[in-house]
């Protein structure tokens, strides 16, 4: 297991930024809107057009079934059961595993996936529950409680996605990590606490603002967060950019204005208010893993 110097303080670091994660996915999607602000003045219609012709079907709800595969990944927990997708061609080519958010690996997840794929990336969205997903509030706490009763655990399973993928021949070593709410808190705190890897976007993930922490972190960070969230606000975010720069540690980290919450996975429960930062959000997404995925 190749280990980064510092571990042990990373790790430290995990534990807290996992419990910050748990905690502040408890309002995730309560609502479409998420806010009792008044909601923007939408962009006209030819500009969410266009927005949407750059977004992958997954993000609008209208892409196809999942056409990847199952896979077992890690031996400690035989019934985590993965989802893998590849590009076409051999490769061999980069590869990104996708964290879900509170309610377990769901089809939105897979589909994302298979957009990744698309952009000629090995897709592997992990399992963290055990083959399990809730259908509510309550079931989803109870899956994140669970979680957070063993960090550990989570931090071993995400070292068995980065090894199954580096065991790949198709894959060319080059390993990043995504993910949302629940699953960005964990994208933290597996950056700090978990093997090497080489990227790390999170998305309205909770989020560690000491510098000594940070400091760290071997690579660019990749962030997205929404103005009107009110788990990870603004403020947290600038703690955040600011611990970052003074540990030294490259970031490309935006808080887009009028969305919420859960904005970029699910554009189509508001697509007149999401659909444009969702796109340049993905914009970014994309050169991010180009840039921090690319063959040294």
């Amino acid at each position: 297991m190749r280990l980064r110097d510092g571990w042990w303080r990373g790790f430290e670091a995990t534990v807290l930024a996992l419990t910050l994660a748990l905690a502040a996915c408890g309002g995730e999607r309560a609502s479409a809107n998420g806010s009792d602000a008044e909601p923007s003045a939408a962009p006209p219609s030819a500009e969410i057009e266009a927005a949407s012709d750059s977004l992958p079907e997954a993000l609008l709800g209208t892409a196809p079934p999942p056409r990847g595969e199952t896979v077992s990944y890690y031996d400690a927990d035989p019934a985590a059961a993965g989802y893998l997708v590849t590009p076409a061609g051999a490769g061999p080519h980069p590869a990104v595993i996708l964290i879900h958010e509170w309610d377990g690996l769901n089809d939105r997840v897979r589909q994302v996936a298979d957009a990744l794929a698309d952009e000629g990336y090995v897709a592997l969205a992990a399992d963290l529950y055990s083959g399990r997903t809730g259908s509510n509030r309550e079931e989803n706490m109870a899956l994140v409680q669970e979680a957070r009763a063993n960090p550990a655990a989570l931090i071993a399973n995400l070292n068995a996605a980065v090894a199954f993928l580096r065991s790949r021949e198709d894959v060319t070593g080059r390993v990043g990590t995504m993910g949302w709410c629940f699953g960005g808190g964990v994208a933290l705190s597996y950056a700090l606490g978990g093997d090497d890897h080489d990227a790390t976007a999170i998305f309205y993930g909770s989020l560690v603002t000491d510098p000594d922490s940070l400091a760290a972190l071997d690579h660019e960070i990749y962030g997205t967060f929404a103005e009107m969230d009110g788990g990870i606000p603004p403020s947290q975010v600038e703690a955040f950019v600011a611990a970052l720069r003074e540990a030294g540690v490259a970031n490309d980290v935006h808080v887009y204005d009028a969305v919420d919450h859960g904005f970029w996975l699910w554009v189509d429960e508001d697509p007149a208010v999401r659909t444009a930062p969702a796109a340049d959000a993905w914009a970014r997404l994309k050169a991010y893993l180009a840039r921090a995925l690319a063959s040294g």
